[in-house]
């Protein structure tokens, strides 16, 4: 029964995360070639996923009936999108699109997460949660390799659409069945406490908050760097599976080290990592800097998220919807800026890179939030 939770929560955050949200990544290059939008166009397109994330992320922190309707909603809207996306061009249709999709997956995001890590304890498998959060990456992994796929086939942005919703549509019938039904989320979350937001609290919201920000220009951006310093190259479809399969890596190495320090010694080092990865995008020549990127920066997006929801956690055990909810919202708060920060630079310096170094800040002094839990 463990296993078969823990593998639908991880298939529902495959399709909901890794393919519904960021399959936009790998492709951003196709479409900004077939001239559909701009590069500071494809800055605002992203906003607007992430403003939607951000409002979803809000309505599941807060939502008290239809909770289980917002979950299935949350992953077979990516499906409906994804697949919708085919149907449309330009800059309004898919800032819509893109919008729908950020707003559905946090309700995935949310409520997937809070139904599994409470499933799983009950079953007496907590640590199993974990490997829930590698969901994102290996959809993040297998969008990247569809998309070394649609390149090498010579299909056009519409068929490759086509082609992760159909995935996700396979992907989603298979765990149907196993999601939770009317009441199994509400119960799990009804607590009496009022929840007192301490010092520790209030760091670690800002610090997820800079981890959003910080993550989500390398995360939208990397493939398009890739492919725009070397074109027509191998290496640059190779990027975002590198980032998505380094994710995966990373929740596997958080697994197998998680008794060793604390929880939040163990987030504040994985931020550093990741802000030394944008900063080795940047700093370190040729094709070496961007895979050390994508390795650190990708290593680390999954772990601070789980390690992120594992303190709070730890800080407040009886509100973990509330609080996924609200670190959630703020992460979404974070990534909201992060591509509007990208057409301010790419529109005044026809560059990404002084945005990318506020990225790289912004990791540090994350970390620097959460080194210390007193």
């Amino acid at each position: 029964m463990a296993f078969r939770v823990a593998l639908t929560g991880f298939l529902a955050f495959v399709v909901a995360l890794g393919i519904g949200r960021f399959a936009f990544t790998p492709q951003l290059p196709l479409m900004i070639a077939e001239h559909q939008f701009t590069l500071t166009g494809a800055g605002v397109v992203a906003a607007f996923n992430y403003l939607g994330y951000l409002f979803g992320a809000f309505d599941a922190m807060r939502a008290t009936r239809h909770v289980e309707r917002r979950l299935w909603l949350g992953v077979w809207g990516a499906v409906v999108l994804t697949l919708l996306s085919a149907a449309v061009t330009g800059e309004v249709w898919h800032s819509l699109i893109r919008f729908f999709i950020g707003w559905t997956s946090a309700w995935a995001m949310v409520l997937i997460s809070a139904w599994c890590n409470e499933r799983l304890a009950q079953l007496g498998r907590p640590a199993m949660s974990a490997a829930v959060f590698a969901g994102p990456g290996a959809g993040i992994f297998l969008s990247g390799v569809l998309a070394v796929g649609v390149h090498s086939t010579a299909l056009n942005a519409s068929q490759a659409w086509l082609v992760y919703g159909g995935l996700a549509l396979v992907l989603v019938a298979l765990i149907s069945r196993n999601l939770p039904r009317k009441g199994e989320l509400h119960r799990a979350n009804i607590v009496s406490e009022r929840l007192v937001m301490s010092p520790a609290l209030k760091r670690l919201v800002l610090s997820y908050s800079l981890a959003g920000f910080g993550y989500i220009l390398p995360a939208t951006f990397f493939s398009q760097m890739a492919n725009a310093r070397f074109p027509d190259s191998l290496f640059a479809q190779f990027v975002w599976p590198v980032f998505g399969g380094a994710s995966m890596v990373g929740i596997v190495i958080g697994i197998m080290t998680r008794h060793c320090l604390k929880t939040h010694q163990r987030l504040a080092i994985v931020l550093f990592l990741q802000g030394c990865g944008v900063l080795c995008a940047e700093v370190v020549p040729g094709v070496n800097g961007l895979i050390i990127g994508a390795v650190l920066t990708g290593g680390g997006f999954l772990c601070v998220v789980q390690l992120t929801l594992h303190y709070s956690r730890e800080l407040a055990p009886n509100h973990s919807r509330y609080m996924a909810g609200l670190l959630t919202t703020g992460y979404a708060v974070g990534q909201l800026l992060g591509p509007l920060l990208s057409s301010i630079s790419t529109a005044l310096t026809h560059r990404l890179d002084p945005a990318l170094y506020l990225a790289m800040v912004g990791f540090f002094i994350a970390g620097a939030l959460v080194i210390k839990r007193d």
